[in-house]
């Protein structure tokens, strides 16, 4: 992927890095502080703004007990196991002091170091949104995007009144609009990268008084995204223009009014945090309509950002353990388990833009298809061939049904700009 984003109602259940998206903390950490947050009044699935999301028990804070704090603390755990109930879910089925235990690290559950996760970095310029596997992902995620992302305070952000205001107001909405913020974020970024390796440049490429290698190295940074620009079947052999490829994206925008998309306060929000970044004269460049085509952009190309739970796995594990080793670890496990209910398999769940796949064409007979099987949940897409493909043959796939009848599926195509000429389309035409 290219870039991708947790959704903001997943971010109860699932603590992710937020670049690579694996899991971080430990499994105590993920069920700990998933169930004290639902205690808190954030239920699972369900969206939450900014502030909220951002709770202190998203870090293990290791703490001492006293030898009668941990006799309570015990105590309290040992009530739980006798009104476990498995068919039904109810938070308060766990004290909150053994959440706590949980997500301090005090309270260790059996077997759960068959399932080591990675620890969780803070966001290093003390913004409380982001977390991370490594200083690695952290240090990737700052260059390519969180920079002008960041809400720390230490983070010397000149617009993070804005950012703030914008964040949370996308959290309250539709948190696309932080999936299209991170895509600009990450053109400004990459376009201040490669100004600074052409400084040694010393005269500029003046065309009709505007500096060319500014417009040149622009395109250059924008190059990556522009590859999710569809265009339609009958003008794939000629390279488009940019504004004829936006254009066929564009209508499609104004059919997400309906969800806020271009609302109001979005406008007013967008263009303050954008206007405040003071780089390549930035509320020009991406205007609000800009905004709106990378928001169709990704209405039309993203797919499902999908990352396997390892609390799923985790209670498998203890499921298949032998007697007696089962039974033990359930008097420990269950209470967790049924508190959980359904819920204790959620994954991490987003949306991502991944290039490659999004600069594939449409047939309506594809020789390809963009899948997600069961075992497609590390966060990667899987792209599998339908038939044999001949060297040199454009791979396509459907964007759409492509079983629905002729009328159908050219209405449906509609939306994405173009009318349908392939075979199939051409002999049921006829």
């Amino acid at each position: 992927m290219l870039v991708g984003a947790q959704h903001s109602s997943n971010k109860v259940d699932c603590l992710v890095c937020s670049y690579c998206f694996c899991y971080i903390g430990s499994i105590e950490l993920q069920i700990g502080r998933k169930l004290y947050l639902q205690s808190l009044g954030l239920p699972a699935n369900s969206e939450h703004d900014h502030e909220t999301s951002s709770h202190s028990l998203e870090e293990p804070c290791p703490v001492e007990l006293s030898d009668e704090e941990d006799n309570t603390l015990m105590a309290n755990y040992d009530s739980v196991q006798s009104c476990s109930s498995s068919n039904m879910k109810n938070n308060n089925l766990v004290p909150k002091e053994v959440l706590e235990a949980l997500v301090n690290g005090s309270l260790a559950l059996p077997h759960s170091k068959q399932f080591t996760l990675p620890s969780v970095i803070p966001c290093p310029r003390g913004c409380e949104e982001e977390h991370y596997c490594s200083k690695l992902c952290a240090e990737a995620d700052w260059e390519l995007f969180h920079s002008l992302l960041c809400t720390g305070e230490s983070s010397g952000s000149s617009h993070r009144e804005a950012l703030v205001k914008f964040i949370e107001h996308a959290n309250r909405t539709n948190d696309i609009f932080l999936l299209a913020a991170k895509v600009i974020s990450f053109t400004i970024l990459r376009y201040k990268k490669l100004k600074s390796c052409h400084q040694d440049q010393k005269q500029p490429t003046m065309v009709n008084g505007v500096d060319d290698s500014r417009f040149r190295l622009l395109l250059e940074a924008w190059k990556p995204i522009s590859m999710g620009f569809k265009r339609s079947r009958c003008s794939f052999s000629r390279k488009p223009s940019l504004t004829r490829s936006m254009r066929h994206v564009s209508f499609y925008v104004y059919k997400l009014a309906a969800l806020c998309l271009l609302c109001a306060k979005v406008n007013i929000l967008f263009i303050r945090w954008v206007s405040s970044i003071r780089l390549l004269d930035s509320a020009k460049v991406f205007s609000l309509e800009i905004y709106g085509h990378i928001i169709g952009m990704f209405e039309l190309n993203n797919l499902d950002l999908v990352v396997a739970s390892p609390v799923e796995d985790y209670f498998i594990y203890i499921d298949d353990l032998p007697y007696p080793d089962k039974e033990e670890a359930e008097k420990v496990t269950q209470p967790f388990l049924d508190a959980l209910g359904d819920d204790y398999s959620v994954c991490c769940q987003g949306t991502a833009f991944f290039p490659i796949q999004s600069c594939m064409n449409h047939s309506c007979y594809p020789n390809a298809k963009a899948f997600k099987r069961d075992e497609d949940r590390d966060g990667q897409a899987t792209i599998i061939a339908l038939r044999p493909i001949l060297k040199g043959e454009e791979i396509t796939i459907s964007y759409i049904d492509e079983d629905l009848p002729y009328k159908e599926r050219q209405a449906l195509l509609a939306d994405y700009g173009f009318r349908c000429r392939c075979p199939k389309c051409l002999e049921e035409e006829a």
